[in-house]
C-alpha cells in the first residue's frame, strides 16, 4: 500500500514541474521567436509575448522558402520527411514481424544464430556503416531518391526482438488449434498473429516513424539535390555560417512545424503505445 506523504508528494511534484520548464520553455521561445520580425528576434531582447508576423512567418517557411541555402519551402521538406518516416516505419514493422515468425515457429538449422547475429547489429550504428552503405546505395543509383532515404534504414533488431518476445507468449494450443482447423503457416500469421499483435505493431510504429523522422546524417549524406532534403537537414542549412544573417523567426517556424508530426503521431496513438509497451499478457 502506498503511503500519501505531503512533503515527499510536493518535493515529487516541484521536480516533475521544473523537468516539464525545462523541456518546455525553449520550445515556447521557438513558438514565441517564430512570431516576430527579424530584427525582434536578432537584436537578443525578444519579448515573451506573440508578436503580429505569424501568418507572413508561416507563410514564408511554408510555400516560399527560407535563407539562399535552403531555397525549398518547408512542405516539401515536411512531405520528403513523411514519407521518409513512414516508409522506415512500415518497413520496419514488416520485416521484423516476419523474421520474428520465421525465428519463432520455424525450425531450421542455427535458428538461433540467426537471432543473435540480428541482435548484435544493434551496436551497429549507421555512423559505423555509413561508407559502405553509401556505397552500396550510390551503384544502385539511388541517390536523391525516397529509396535511398528508406531502405537502408528499415532493418531493425529492436523490432525482431520486440516482436520475438512477444511471439513467445502467444499460446501454443492457439497454434494447435489453427493446425486442427487446416490452417496453414500464412493463414496462422495472418488470422491469429496479425490480430493480436495490433498493440505492439502500434507502439514500434511510434518508435520508428520518430526514428526516421529525426534522421539527420544519412539524409544529408545522400541528398545533394533541395528538393529531396528532410526538414531536419533544411534547419540546419537556414541557420548559415556566411555573413549572411540567418532569418531566426523562418527557422524558428521551421522548427515549430517540424514538431507537430511527431507530436501528432504520439497524441493519436497514445493509448496503443503504452499498451503495447507495458502488457504482458495478451
Amino acid at each position: 500500500m502506498v503511503e500519501h506523504r505531503p512533503l515527499s508528494a510536493i518535493i515529487a511534484y516541484a521536480i516533475l514541474a521544473l523537468g516539464v520548464v525545462m523541456v518546455a520553455f525553449p520550445v515556447y521561445l521557438a513558438i514565441i521567436g517564430s512570431t516576430h520580425d527579424a530584427a525582434t528576434v536578432v537584436r537578443g531582447n525578444m519579448p515573451l509575448s506573440p508578436g503580429d508576423h505569424t501568418l507572413e512567418n508561416y507563410y514564408r517557411a511554408i510555400f516560399v522558402g527560407g535563407s539562399r541555402l535552403a531555397k525549398e519551402p518547408v512542405g516539401t521538406m515536411l512531405m520528403n520527411s513523411f514519407i521518409s518516416a513512414i516508409g522506415i516505419a512500415v518497413g520496419k514493422i514488416l520485416i521484423s514481424i516476419l523474421s520474428a515468425y520465421a525465428i519463432v515457429y520455424y525450425r531450421f538449422p542455427f535458428r538461433m544464430t540467426a537471432f543473435w547475429i540480428i541482435f548484435i547489429t544493434l551496436m551497429l550504428p549507421v555512423e559505423v556503416r555509413i561508407y559502405p552503405t553509401y556505397k552500396v546505395v550510390a551503384d544502385l543509383r539511388l541517390l536523391d531518391t525516397y529509396g535511398g532515404l528508406i531502405l537502408p534504414l528499415i532493418a531493425s533488431a529492436t523490432g525482431t526482438l520486440l516482436f520475438r518476445q512477444f511471439f513467445m507468449t502467444v499460446p501454443e494450443e492457439l497454434l494447435e488449434a489453427s493446425r486442427i482447423d487446416g490452417a496453414g503457416p500464412f493463414r496462422f500469421f495472418k488470422d491469429t498473429l496479425l490480430p493480436l499483435s495490433v498493440t505492439t505493431m502500434a507502439a514500434l510504429f511510434v518508435i520508428q516513424f520518430i526514428y526516421g523522422w529525426n534522421q539527420y546524417l544519412w539524409p544529408l549524406l545522400i541528398t545533394t539535390q533541395d528538393s529531396m532534403q528532410t526538414i531536419v537537414t533544411g534547419i540546419k542549412k537556414m541557420l548559415t555560417t556566411t555573413d549572411e544573417l540567418a532569418e531566426w523567426q523562418i527557422a524558428m517556424a521551421t522548427a515549430v512545424l517540424a514538431m507537430l508530426p511527431p507530436v501528432a503521431v504520439v497524441i493519436f496513438m497514445q493509448r496503443l503505445f503504452v499498451r503495447g509497451l507495458v502488457e504482458t499478457e495478451k
